[in-house]
This record gives C-alpha cells, structure tokens and sequence, in this order.
C-alpha cells in the first residue's frame, strides 16, 4: 500500500488537537527519537554532446523499513521541490507534479534539492527510487531529442537514517556514461550506470587544472574561441598502484572501468580547469587524455596520458581536493 510523507503530518496535527504529543500515544507509534529527517538532491558531471540535458522529475519513493512504499510527489508534498511547466506530453501539455531540471546546471559540488526535510521514520530501508515522467529531453543546437529513462525509474540501494538526525544525499549522474544514442532507436536514453546514490557525509569533491604547456606537448587543442569545447578528458580509477593496461575509457573493454570522468575547459584568460563532485572518499588515480569524444557504448580508441599520473585520497565531510597536472 502506498504510504505518503502527508500521513504522518496529518497524524501529528490530530494528536495536537486532542493535546497530546507523539511520544505518547500506543507502544506501536514511534516517539520523536525514532524519526529522522531527510534531504535529496541532484548533481551532475557535465557531457560535451548537448547544451542543455533536461530530466522530467515526478516523484521519489522510499522502500522498506517497515513502511511499505513511500511516496514524495512533486508539488504535492510540501518537502519536495515545486513543480514547473518544462515537461510535456506528446500533445504539448504541461504534465502536472513535474519537475524538469537542465542537470548541466548543476555540475562539480553545484546540486538542486528534491527534496528538503522530509520526516520519516529512522531506520534502514531497501531501496530508493527516483520516479520519472515523459518529456525529458536533450538540446543540442537548435534540435530537441527526447529523452528516455528505461522503466520510467532509477532504483538505488538502500540507506540508513540515524534516529533525531538529518541526513543528506545526493544522486550524482556521471552523463558520459549514462547517457547514451543506441543506434537503430529513436533519441537519447539515460541508464542507470553511472548514476550513484551519494552519502553527503562521505563524499568529497576534486577540483583541478591542466598546464597550457602540457596540452600543447601532447598536441592538445589550446584556447577555443568557443569556451564551452572541451579540450581534454579527465578520468578517475579507484585505488592507488594500478597497472596502467588496465584503464578503460567509458565502455571499454580493459579490465578498470572508471569512477568518473569529465571534461577540461578553457577559462578564456590562462586556465584549463575541470571538476568532480560527489565522491566517495578514498583512494584514486586521475589519469587525462587529449580525446574528447568517449561512447559509453563502444570500446573507442582513447589514448591516456599516464605519465605524471595524480594519485589522491578525497577525504568526506565535502572537502575539496585539488589536482594540478603540470607545472602551474
């Protein structure tokens, strides 16, 4: 049965009407000690092949706990973000309870909050799902291309809400790998890998920089007219000593795949800077390339630069690591 974040506000407005609190009704009610608050929120790493990455919003699902399915609505509950007019069905209506969102707004430690507060009941839950509506959509240029999400969801592993806490988290979508143009099918699709549920507590961010002078050793293309083209690529590996044969782009075949990746631009005065946000803490290896076109779905030929590779450990609480391949 589905169960709505209402039903306890409603609840508890009863209960203050007959002048009793919560921590005293039956044995089966939970006290304040046993609820915790939760907070969502989106980000993104940024792609090279669109100007604009719109996803339709339509609710957020939270599984288990002895709670059965609860369900956030969009414009409906009063924690979740408000819903606008960017998602439309196929006769050009507004679809109400949607919330569309351009993920290229919110790039590197940048994110849009879905939802905010939410009281639930502490404990650990099986899954959370993201629910999505048509009308998401792609721009590049002057063409729209649809957009689809397989089952119209994105499920993610459980989480743990400690008793009287706030917790935050954050879905990161890592767009050069989850969006992807299957051949033979019409538009966009947006898969699962490369979307991850993030724990705000456990997660920093990397901030880097990639020397003029290196980009030009390796032939890289230096100082577009256009500041939104990517001159590099840099990927992200977990661990520290890897064997280098092993690195593989987004979809390719080597036997590491990538944490994430993302591109470098140019500032237009004298840097060439990129960002990653959201991730787990612990040990990585940031290898770059001067290729930066990467098919999630073949196995392209990519060249990495392994030589000065950057070996870092991104610590939690959002502290920022820094990366500077060549000399400044």
């Amino acid at each position: 049965m589905l169960k709505s974040n209402k039903i306890n506000y409603s609840t508890a407005a009863v209960l203050a009407s007959l002048g009793l609190s919560a921590c005293g009704g039956s044995d089966s009610e939970p006290t304040t000690s046993d609820r915790a608050r939760l907070n969502l929120a989106v980000s993104d790493a940024p792609v090279d092949n669109a100007d604009s990455v719109w996803v339709c919003f339509s609710a957020i699902e939270l599984v288990g706990n002895g709670e059965g399915t609860q369900v956030f609505e969009i414009g409906t509950d009063t924690n979740t973000i408000e819903e606008n007019d960017v998602c439309k069905d196929e006769a050009g209506e507004t679809i109400a309870n949607t919330r569309g969102i351009n993920l290229l707004e919110f790039t590197g430690s940048e994110s849009e909050s879905l939802l905010s507060g939410v009281d639930v009941k502490a404990g650990s839950y099986g899954q959370l799902r993201l629910v999505m509506a048509e009308g998401s959509h792609v721009v590049d240029g002057d063409t729209t291309i649809g957009l689809r999400v397989p089952s119209n969801e994105l499920k993610f592993d459980g989480l743990t809400l400690a008793a009287d806490s706030t917790a935050n988290y954050t879905v990161e979508f890592d767009l050069r790998m989850a969006l992807v143009n299957p051949v033979g099918q019409d538009g966009y699709l947006l898969k699962p890998r490369g979307v991850r549920l993030v724990d705000n507590q456990e997660i920093g961010h990397i901030e880097g920089t990639i020397a003029e002078a290196l980009l030009i050793a390796q032939e890289c293309t230096v100082a577009p007219a256009d500041l939104s083209e990517p001159v590099a690529t840099v990927y992200l590996y977990p661990g520290h000593d890897l064997d280098v044969t092993t690195l593989a782009d987004n979809g390719g075949s080597e036997g590491l795949e990538a944490y994430a990746s993302t591109s470098v631009n140019f500032d237009g005065a004298t840097d060439y800077n990129f960002e990653i946000g959201f991730v787990v803490a612990g040990d990585y290896t940031a290898v770059w390339t001067c290729n930066t076109n990467d098919d999630p779905e073949v196995d392209d030929d990519i060249s990495l630069i392994t030589d000065g590779l950057q070996e870092i450990q991104v610590s939690a609480e959002g502290e920022v690591t820094v990366i500077t391949f060549g000399a400044e």
